[in-house]
């Protein structure tokens, strides 16, 4: 059985990600050649320039991202992994007391267009592959901007598209044919993947990311390429 995800309509992707929980960590890790574990690091370090902060990681799903954050070289006093699906979530938790971090990560469900803290309660927030997914990304960037405290900082890392044609065209056959197939395939359902593999291939270049993102009310906005452009980590303030 699988749940079809044409859109981005709430209740179908939180479905849909509950269906694949089980083996996401795994097909993350497949997908990436392993490169996903680096790119989260590097998220972190943009995120945590000192340590003590409250940090959210939003979109946090399983909670990988939470302990880059928790095990970085600033450590935050409080990372709240927020996600809307609660099956992920409840592979977060559990790895937090694996990982021996469940004193500073703690799991919350929650809507990202709707998030249940009071203005002003965070640091910094981190959205790790997450805001693509958003039936409303601009309205997620204000969401952001609300739980900040003023100076706080957010930091996006989302897949992007390599400038290089030689990279560019063997990236494009990846997402359009392998992702799909490997990823279904793997998961046991069909679907996820051509969703997933989609939202990436449409989602918008870093400038024009980066122009909503100052839209919503943040400063100081920018982004690093990694991987030949693959991936990308932004980067904004509020001011």
């Amino acid at each position: 059985m699988s749940v079809p995800v044409e859109s981005k309509e709430p209740s179908r992707v939180k479905a849909m990600f509950g269906e694949i929980s089980r083996r996401y960590d795994l097909l993350n890790h497949i997908l990436s050649l392993n490169l996903d574990a680096g790119w989260r690091r590097r998220a972190a370090s943009a995120a945590c320039p000192e340590p003590g902060l409250r940090v959210l990681d939003l979109c946090g799903g399983t909670g990988d991202l939470s302990v880059a954050l928790a095990r970085g070289s600033a450590p935050p006093s409080l990372v709240v992994c927020c996600d809307f699906s609660h099956p992920m979530l409840g592979r977060a938790a559990p790895k937090f007391v694996r990982e021996g971090l469940d004193g500073r990560c703690v799991a919350v469900e929650g809507d990202a267009l709707r998030l249940p803290f009071r203005d002003g309660t965070f640091d910094a927030v981190t959205v790790g592959f997450g805001v693509r997914n958003l039936a409303d990304m601009a309205a997620g960037f204000r969401e952001i901007l609300r739980v900040l405290a003023p100076g706080g900082r957010l930091v996006v890392l989302e897949f992007s598209r390599p400038a290089g044609p030689v990279l560019s065209r063997i990236y494009a056959f990846y997402l359009k044919t392998v992702v799909p197939r490997l990823g279904d395939g793997a998961s046991g359902r069909r679907g996820p993947y051509v969703y997933l593999a989609r939202t990436i291939g449409d989602f918008p270049e870093p400038d024009l990311l980066a122009g909503m993102i100052r839209e919503a009310g943040f400063s100081a906005v920018g982004w690093q390429s990694l991987t030949g452009g693959i991936v990308c980590v932004h980067t904004a303030l509020k001011g």
